[in-house]
């Protein structure tokens, strides 16, 4: 059915290490387990994936990329890639029945390299991830490799792999499960997935068309084209359009996917007259739901492996990434020796809340969308209805609340404030971008520690890279409410973890070593 996009197959070749021992192995070729493993190889680190397939996901599945994921890409080198092939928005707009209640700017502001959303199907990602790992050299992908065992003990994990050429064993210092929902790893090991599914079905539609509707997302509560339901569209590359219909609980989902059903119910939103192509069709029911813990000794979970969301609010594949971003720079940093082992249970301890956080505001966003009761009905229909006349009701009206990053608040490995602060980026927030003089605040960070010295400072310590940043540079100076002398340290991943008001070499170096979990 797809027309669009060519998808690449990737050859099989027999790996010839049966036994072999590896510093990092990653089961599943996917999105998240191909970004942790570029983080990890572009830090210097040899990693093999396992794939059971021989090509990148099919249909556009994850679609809505959100400025912090395009901050990693754009660490990652990829950035400016989405940026240039996918849609851009900012714009939300909300319906009830027949017309417009409100709309909203998720990025009010200019002076950043990446927008709000990027909307962008998730195969062109994948693909250009597998092309950025081949070209460092430092990852094995090997496709037609399904993990069929998969043994944990102390020092790592022992896998059975399932290849053309028959099984064969290997050994892992350090097992990453990016194998999905339906994981295999995390079934094999016993490990519970718990939370909550709802009772409902949605209908995802991606429509080939030319149309002249703007770069928005568009959400419709009971439009007169599909009433008693809600309707949600985005705009992607190459005049693809993502459609999602709400389907009830009792809907049959084969019988949906029927190609004439869906263009029927297309057909109806669009208007007789627009001519239309399906690129994909699936059915998907809303699960809400998580492991108790992402680290299992040397084993570690990424992605929807240890967390799954429902769609809306574009928290999956945005909350794995950030996943592996998280986790990348901490393996690598004890793997190379810079960091103990213990760093590594506060990828945990960052990451669960993280997750939490997103299934609260998604499945708030699915009880709103579908309501389950006639008093909770009546209640968001009010709530829309006031939301057309009065600002106070926009908040309440939850169509999705849409992926923000996580802000590690109470991380151990942040530094707390030693003296007052009037706004600014506190300690376990992701840096923000500014425009310098040179480029873009953000693009000077790389993988390692820096320092961002505002203004007269003295030097940092050994182990810390100084970016310096004049007074000039306005939009940076209020966005973290600096004044000269100002010093904020930046982890691996661009979240904060200490400032001060000058500079102090054995304090920037003290929080270093407690962000690298070496004291407290």
């Amino acid at each position: 059915m797809q027309s669009t996009y060519t998808a690449p197959r990737y050859a099989y070749r027999p790996a010839g290490d049966a036994g072999a021992h590896h510093a990092v192995i990653v089961v599943g070729g996917g999105m998240v387990g191909l970004t942790v493993a570029l983080d990890l190889a572009q830090r210097g680190q040899r990693v093999v994936v396992l794939d059971d397939d021989d090509t990148v996901s099919v249909g556009s599945r994850a679609i809505c990329f959100a400025k912090r994921t395009l901050e990693i890409y754009g660490r990652l080198g990829l950035g400016r890639k989405a940026l240039a092939k996918g849609v851009t928005w900012h714009v939300g707009k909300v319906f009830f029945q027949d017309r417009p209640i409100y709309e909203f700017d998720l990025l009010p502001e200019m002076g950043h390299e990446y927008p709000a959303f990027v909307n962008l199907q998730q195969y062109y990602i994948e693909q250009w991830l597998v092309e950025a790992c081949v070209a460092t050299g430092f990852v094995d992908i090997r496709w037609r490799s399904r993990v069929v065992g998969v043994l944990n003990h102390a020092g790592g994990a022992t896998i059975e792999v399932e290849t053309p050429d028959g099984r064969h064993m290997l050994h892992a210092d350090w097992l990453l499960a990016c194998d999905g929902a339906r994981s295999f790893v995390r079934d094999s090991l016993g490990l519970p997935f718990v939370g909550k599914v709802f009772r409902d079905r949605f209908l995802i539609a991606d429509v080939v068309m030319k149309a002249d509707f703007p770069a928005e997302r568009w959400f419709w509560f009971d439009p007169p084209f599909h009433r008693g339901g809600s309707v949600l569209l985005h705009r992607q590359a190459d005049d693809v359009y993502r459609i999602d219909f709400q389907l009830g609980w009792d809907a049959d989902p084969e019988a949906e996917k029927e190609p004439g059903r869906v263009a029927a119910r297309v057909r109806e939103m669009l208007g007789p007259d627009r001519p239309f192509e399906l690129e994909w069709v699936s059915v998907y029911t809303f699960r809400c739901r998580r492991m108790e813990q992402f680290r299992h000794g040397r084993t570690l979970f990424l992605g929807d492996a240890a967390h799954q969301v429902s769609p809306f609010g574009a928290r999956g594949g945005n909350g794995g990434v950030q996943d592996a971003d998280n986790l990348a720079w901490k393996l690598a940093a004890v793997l190379d020796g810079t960091a103990p082992e213990a760093l590594l249970d506060s990828y945990d301890t960052e990451r669960v809340p993280a997750a939490d956080e997103n299934i609260l505001n998604s499945a708030r966003s699915t009880d709103f969308i579908t309501p389950k009761s006639d008093a909770a009905r009546a209640y968001r229909d009010a709530v829309l209805e006031l939301a057309e006349h009065h600002a106070f009701a926009r908040p309440l009206v939850n169509s999705g609340r849409l992926s923000r990053p996580a802000v590690l608040r109470d991380s151990v490995l942040n530094t707390p404030d030693a003296e007052p602060w009037d706004g600014g980026v506190l300690p376990g927030a992701p840096a923000i971008d500014a425009p310098l003089a040179d480029g873009w605040l953000l693009g000077a960070l790389r993988h390692d520690f820096a320092a961002l010295v505002f203004g007269d400072a003295g030097d940092v310590p050994q182990g810390v890279r100084p970016v310096r940043i004049g007074m000039g540079a306005i939009d940076a100076v209020r966005r973290y409410a600096a004044h000269s002398g100002t010093v904020v340290l930046i982890r691996p991943d661009q979240h904060v973890a200490a400032r001060w008001r000058g500079v102090d070499a054995a304090a920037i170096a003290a929080a270093r070593d407690r962000a690298l979990g070496l004291g407290a």
